[in-house]
């Protein structure tokens, strides 16, 4: 990326400090993104008629020029000696509380900025980069704080009696070079010239807003390439390498959907450049480009699952990076003769030593993750360890005569309206945030390891998640056909996590895969609930009452308690 600042309109600043990094408050003050970014604050000043500040700012001509000059000065003198340099501040100096708050309220609006920041890496295999890497991000912080600190405690006329260790420089920095793995003169050409993360360094807590806070619709496939034709622009793009379960996925994703590309760190598991230099992916995502609808295409000649969604406002929502993921995975697996499961799995160790692997399957808002976390608080010290195999979606696989459950994710997108009121504060440290004061209020974060998702594990029992019927109790099917006509249908009572509205039904509780294969999904799942039966796998329905009104936290909870006196074996 040549570009040494990018500031977007929705309140975006990304910085390459591999062009221009200041090590200093005068750099700062110089900068042209200290400018810009002064600037910008001035006219929303305007745009929300802040009257007491444009007094303040029209007491002098060309504001955006002459106040950053005025904070050089404060920078550099003590407060009351700037009228025996200049007077041409006289007037704004008179206004000493107004020109305070002037001060505070900028450095509010930068801090409010999603704030990120690129370095370009030279190819050495040492670990010394990385150590200039997170050093360089962390000299920037303090910087700023000290920049901000020398004016402001000029104009206060003391020095500050508390100090707050503000994340006031970046909130997320990515180390970057180049990846080259398509041969020239194929579709895939156009990827060579894309800057690809080699690390990422996130300060807690990341919050960011989206101009949508919910998906709709599934993927079409199509038929022909639609990377066919796509040229970029190489300043505008970053490549994200992904481990998606067994497959490596290389995410091109368009700089005005940074926040998202971060995110997705939480989800997937980081591809390391020794398992991604020289190496053909097998998934290939664009996200952010033209104006087509999002789509997914399966490249047999290359074998590469290719999805791509358009830049657009109406995609800007990580549900829309995630599950086009989830979706070309899917694909393969099916593909590959496994069956994709959209729900959540875990490992219990109880403290007499009995090991069972759960999964609960539904569809968005059903109330596996509810449960599950519902299950890990009422259990206590009576589970020795619960491991997350899967929070949202997983496969099954036959391996030596059995069921076994594998892993997609290393991390989980959670709905944080049904959680438990503290549940985001416990994970403020290691959470990024999205939309955190709207409805269907979410956030990305690991709950496991890829050696984890990838271990498998004997499935002991699979539940269908029922969030509608108000009713406490757990049914078991007796027979494949009876369990197949639940777990078919998919029903569920739409939370508003997706455009859905009351009672939906889709086919397998997932339409990221099996929706588009459903010919080839109901085979197998002929198959494998053949083989959940013959091993004696409980197979049956629970109900979280998620969607009861009331019961959106006692209904998880309640549920919880019923399985885990059936883990225990109770009666």
């Amino acid at each position: 990326m040549k570009n040494i600042k990018y500031i977007n309109d929705n309140k975006r600043v990304i910085l390459n400090f591999t062009q221009v990094y200041c090590k200093s408050s005068t750099e700062v003050l110089n900068s042209e993104c200290f400018s810009d970014v002064f600037g910008r604050f001035v006219d929303s000043l305007e745009k929300h008629e802040r009257l007491d500040m444009l007094f303040l700012l029209n007491k002098l001509e060309n504001p955006k020029h002459s106040f950053i000059e005025l904070f050089k000065l404060l920078h550099s003198f003590p407060y009351d000696e700037i009228k025996e340099v200049t007077n041409m501040y006289d007037e704004v100096l008179e206004h000493r509380g107004l020109l305070y708050q002037l001060v505070e309220d900028f450095y509010n609006y930068w801090r409010k900025l999603e704030r990120y920041s690129l370095i370009v890496a030279k190819r050495v295999e040492t670990g010394v980069q990385n150590n200039v890497f997170i050093e360089s991000n962390q000299r920037f912080t303090e910087v700023i704080l000290k920049t901000y600190r020398s004016i402001s405690e000029k104009i206060y006329g003391n020095k500050f009696s508390i100090y707050r260790q503000l994340p006031a420089g970046i909130n997320a920095s990515m180390l970057i070079s180049d990846l080259a793995w398509a041969p020239t003169g194929s579709v895939y050409e156009v990827f060579n010239q894309i800057p690809c993360i080699e690390s990422v360094m996130i300060r807690p807590p990341f919050i960011s807003y989206s101009r949508k806070n919910k998906r709709t619709g599934v993927y079409p496939e199509v038929f022909t390439n639609p990377l066919v034709g796509v040229s970029l622009n190489p300043d505008e793009y970053l490549c994200y390498p992904a481990k998606v379960g067994s497959a490596l996925a290389l995410i091109y994703f368009h700089r005005d959907f940074m926040a998202h590309g971060i995110a997705i760190s939480n989800l997937f598991d980081f591809a390391s450049w020794q398992e991604v230099e020289g190496k053909k992916p097998n998934l290939v995502y664009l996200f952010g480009y033209g104006d087509e609808e999002s789509c997914f295409y399966y490249d047999k000649d290359w074998d590469i699952y290719v999805g791509k969604a358009p830049l657009s406002k109406d995609v800007d929502y990580f549900g829309y990076m995630k599950k086009m993921l989830l979706t070309l995975y899917n694909v393969k697996m099916i593909r590959e003769g496994a069956l994709p499961i959209h729900g959540a799995c875990v490992n219990i160790v109880l403290k007499n030593k009995t090991r069972k692997t759960v999964v609960i399957i539904g569809d968005s808002g059903a109330g596996k993750s509810e449960t599950l976390e519902a299950l890990s608080q009422c259990a206590g010290d009576d589970i020795i360890a619960m491991h997350t195999i899967f929070d949202d979606m997983g496969t099954f696989k036959f391996v030596d005569g059995k069921v076994k459950a594998y892993g997609t994710e290393i991390g989980a997108f959670v709905r944080l309206d049904d959680m438990a009121t503290d549940y985001a504060y416990k994970e403020m440290d290691r959470a990024i945030f999205m939309n955190p004061d709207k409805v269907n209020s979410r956030l990305v974060i690991p709950v496991s390891t890829y050696q984890q998702i990838m271990h498998g594990y004997d499935v002991d029992m699979v539940l269908y998640a029922n969030n509608y019927d108000d009713c406490d109790d757990i049914k078991f099917f007796d027979n494949k056909d009876d369990a197949l006509k639940t777990f078919v249908r998919g029903a569920r009572k739409a939370k508003g996590t997706t455009g859905e509205v009351g009672l939906v039904e889709s086919f397998f509780a997932n339409p990221f895969g099996p929706v588009q294969k459903e010919a080839e999904t109901r085979v197998l799942l002929e198959q494998y609930f053949t083989k959940l039966f013959e091993t004696n796998v409980l197979v049956g329905e629970i109900h979280t009452r998620l969607a009861v009104p009331g019961m959106e936290q006692d209904g998880p909870q309640a549920m919880a308690n019923r399985l885990f006196s059936l883990l225990k074996g109770d009666k």
